[in-house]
C-alpha cells in the first residue's frame, strides 16, 4: 500500500474542513491548494477509492464514497424517481 503524498493529504484535509472558509468553493480550492476546481475534484474522486485514504481520513472517506453512491443512483434512476427519497 502506498502511502499518500503531501498534496493528496492536503486536499483531504481541505475537503473535510472547506466549509469554514467563507467564499466559493472554487476559489478556496485555487487559493489554498493552487489547482482547479476539475483537477480537484478529479483527484478527490479518486483518492476516495484509495486505502490509504480511508486510513487517512475513514470518516471523510466514508461519507465522500457514500455522497458518490447517491449520486450515482440518482442519475440512473428514471425521471420519476429521482424526487423520492433514497431510504
Amino acid at each position: 500500500m502506498a502511502a499518500l503524498s503531501e498534496r493528496e493529504m492536503r486536499v483531504l484535509a481541505f475537503e473535510r474542513g472547506w466549509w469554514r472558509s467563507p467564499g466559493a468553493k472554487e476559489q478556496e480550492i485555487r487559493d489554498a491548494l493552487g489547482m482547479t476546481a476539475t483537477s480537484y475534484y478529479q483527484l478527490l474522486n479518486d483518492l476516495i477509492d484509495r486505502p490509504e485514504a480511508l486510513v487517512f481520513d475513514p470518516a471523510l472517506v466514508t461519507r465522500l464514497r457514500r455522497q458518490r453512491a447517491r449520486r450515482h443512483r440518482m442519475r440512473s434512476a428514471g425521471p420519476d424517481r429521482r424526487d423520492r427519497p433514497s431510504w
